[in-house]
């Protein structure tokens, strides 16, 4: 909301803020909602469609009835962004007001933002569907990647890699960028693509879950895969920095961390941090769960950290600098209370660590 609040102020514009919701998240948007009504941008919400659930031994669906419980349905998967944005009127609304592009990126990720360079280079050639993508390193293996399939440029995701070519996949010398799902698409193109019934043809992703001790299929498509269905649609290499999605404890430990500054709603990398990449994070089960992990760290300084390993029964003080290498590993029935203040550099600590108050 900053970012687009920043952006409006400063070209005297009204873009507005949309956010695809399906069944399960929508209700708690709204309420995270209501506390922007103050900051002046417009901000939709719509709902993407809901699909039942495919019994995998039977092929039956789980849901009986429009009213069965939840836990029948799901949402197909962020490539139904393109129907569900046409089906709620938004299209039509914001041609209407004179919008022309449409920038779509996933929630969670903080890197996200509207670049005007990009923008133009679609004014310029065109194109109407771009796709940001950046160079994978070992993290990224998994990440979909553009192929040329055809005489189109198709997007590849590892679910549909047989199982004999994944390790080649997987390999960042043969493919060597991935998808970001950072992605720029007109408008009118959005809204001629769904009209034609062209999105039928999207490829689907099988995805196998257990619900209620049950097998069931869940078949999914994603926004990326559209890109073979509009026209002069490609790939834009973009810096890594516009890539910052938090799936995990450790994607917010750095996302809350003083690795990063905020300007204008934007998480840019601290001037004050020597190096120009991020530190590596690696938390062990204890700090999976969102509750658990805020209770065990109490902030830290780590502009100068290059690698944090934590794993066991481990909890921070306040204020505590952590520079270089640091592991800290608290064996099986031991804890390990790192002090407030404590300046750990190029430190390994493992047993048993206690300071009590007397």
């Amino acid at each position: 909301v900053r970012q687009i609040q920043h952006l409006n102020s400063v070209f005297q514009c009204q873009v507005p803020l949309l956010l695809m919701n399906s069944f399960n998240t929508h209700t708690e948007t709204m309420k995270i909602v209501r506390k922007y009504t103050s900051h002046e941008v417009p901000i939709h919400l719509f709902m993407q469609n809901r699909h039942p659930r495919i019994i995998k031994d039977t092929l039956h669906t789980m849901a009986e009835s429009i009213d069965s419980p939840k836990e029948c349905w799901y949402p197909p998967g962020h490539g139904d962004v393109f129907p569900a944005l046409y089906n709620s009127g938004l299209i039509d609304q914001l041609m209407a007001e004179g919008k022309e592009y449409v920038f779509i990126s996933n929630v969670d990720n903080l890197g996200a933002t509207v670049d005007l360079k990009i923008l133009k280079h679609l004014e310029d050639c065109g194109a109407e569907y771009v796709m940001e993508v950046t160079n994978k390193t070992r993290a990224d293996v998994k990440g979909g990647t553009l192929i040329e399939y055809e005489g189109k440029c198709k997007l590849l995701e590892i679910a549909q890699v047989p199982p004999k070519h994944v390790n080649e996949f997987k390999s960042v010398k043969k493919f060597k960028i991935f998808n970001t799902n950072n992605l720029w698409v007109r408008l009118d193109a959005i809204k001629r693509v769904v009209e034609s019934g062209a999105l039928k043809d999207m490829d689907v992703i099988v995805n196998l879950k257990t619900v209620e001790e049950q097998r069931v299929i869940q078949l999914e498509r994603a926004a990326g895969a559209a890109i073979e269905f509009f026209k002069d649609s490609h790939g834009v290499n973009v810096p890594r920095s516009r890539f910052l999605p938090v799936k995990s404890t450790a994607d917010l430990f750095l996302a809350q961390s003083n690795v990063y500054v905020m300007k204008n709603g934007e998480l840019m990398l601290n001037p004050d941090r020597p190096f120009n990449t991020v530190p590596i994070i690696k938390l062990g089960p204890e700090f999976q769960n969102v509750h658990n992990y805020l209770e065990r760290f109490n902030g830290a300084d780590v502009r100068e950290l290059d690698h944090l390993t934590v794993s066991g029964d481990v909890t921070f003080g306040a204020d505590v600098i952590l520079r270089g290498t640091v592991i800290i590993v608290a064996n099986h029935g031991c804890r390990i209370d790192i002090p407030a203040g404590s300046i750990l550099e190029n430190k390994i600590i493992s047993g048993d660590l206690r300071i009590l108050d007397h």
